[in-house]
């Protein structure tokens, strides 16, 4: 435990040195690192074409090697997005409420960060980069968790990350868990860690939950859905739907179900989106309305 609380101590003392930085300082530091995405690009993809190799050799599910996956592009859109991050309005210090209590006494509820955050996140490795980008953004320390298919892209990942952070906070801001092992063991330091997010299934967040004293952001059991209104413009609609199911498909927030006002079955409109989704291979299940209008299997419980 004292090697532990000791390696955990890092992270924390770390994240005070960033918390005692400038906005424009902290944003400085999200542009550094942006740019060393993009100049170490080619070592980072043949770290993560290994991991894909690696996992379609032992049979892992198409889903997860497609979610392992870092595309061509996906280093540069990653790093833009940490750019936006770094422009974004700095999330510290925010005056969130205001109360005058009595004349001359004002109670102010400002916004802080948290502190070190223990994340366990599976099989894709861009959500490294992207956790970075925000604790760094808000002032937080982090132990990183991800899964074993993509150790090669996480180790890489944060090599290059932690480069990028300068002497002044420490590379031990981000710390990387490499073990299986050790989540047991960090999930009993409620007096070290200060919240743990799960990113995974539904299966590993309940276990997280059900092994720790420490606060934890998980999420439940959910569908994701886009609705459409009679109201809608249709085109805007139309690309929206087609985004949210074809850009990534496997990503736990890609549209799981479509519900569309009736209004819009009379105007043909479900008919193009119908077409236009079976074109790019979605195969499509309808409640008992939609099953029937479309002649499309009508979907179950278990689907």
């Amino acid at each position: 435990r004292l090697m532990h609380v000791r390696w955990l101590l890092r992270p924390r003392e770390c994240s005070r040195r960033l918390q005692a930085l400038s906005s424009e300082e902290r944003k400085q530091i999200l542009l550094k690192i942006a740019d060393a995405l993009e100049a170490n690009e080619k070592i980072i993809r043949i770290e993560n074409e290994a991991d894909v190799t690696a996992a379609q050799e032992a049979g892992y599910e198409k889903s997860l090697v497609a979610r392992l996956a870092l595309k061509p592009g996906k280093i540069a859109s990653l790093a833009n997005n940490m750019r936006i991050i770094a422009n974004m309005e700095d999330p510290i210090g925010r005056v969130l409420k205001r109360t005058e209590l009595s004349d001359g006494l004002i109670l102010e509820k400002t916004s802080s960060p948290l502190g070190v955050l223990l994340i366990v996140f599976e099989s894709r490795p861009d959500a490294l980069v992207q956790i970075a980008s925000l604790a760094i953004r808000s002032g937080n320390g982090l132990l990183l968790k991800g899964g074993k298919e993509a150790k090669r892209s996480n180790a890489i990942l944060h090599k290059v990350i932690i480069e990028a952070i300068p002497d002044n906070v420490g590379g031990k801001l981000i710390g990387l868990v490499t073990s299986r092992e050790e989540i047991p063991e960090l999930l009993k330091l409620d007096d070290v860690i200060d919240l743990v997010i799960p990113r995974g299934s539904n299966k590993l967040v309940s276990q997280i939950k059900s092994s720790t004293k420490i606060p934890v952001l998980g999420h439940a059991d959910g569908i994701c859905h886009v609705y459409v209104d009679k109201s809608a413009n249709v085109e805007m609609a139309k690309r929206i739907v087609l985004d949210a199911k074809i850009d990534y498909p496997a990503a736990c927030n890609a549209m799981e179900t479509l519900l569309i006002h009736k209004d819009l079955i009379e105007k043909g409109w479900l008919n193009e989106i119908i077409l236009d989704l079976r074109t790019e291979g979605v195969i499509l299940y309808g409640g008992p309305v939609a099953s029937s209008l479309l002649n499309i299997p009508q979907a179950h419980h278990s689907s």
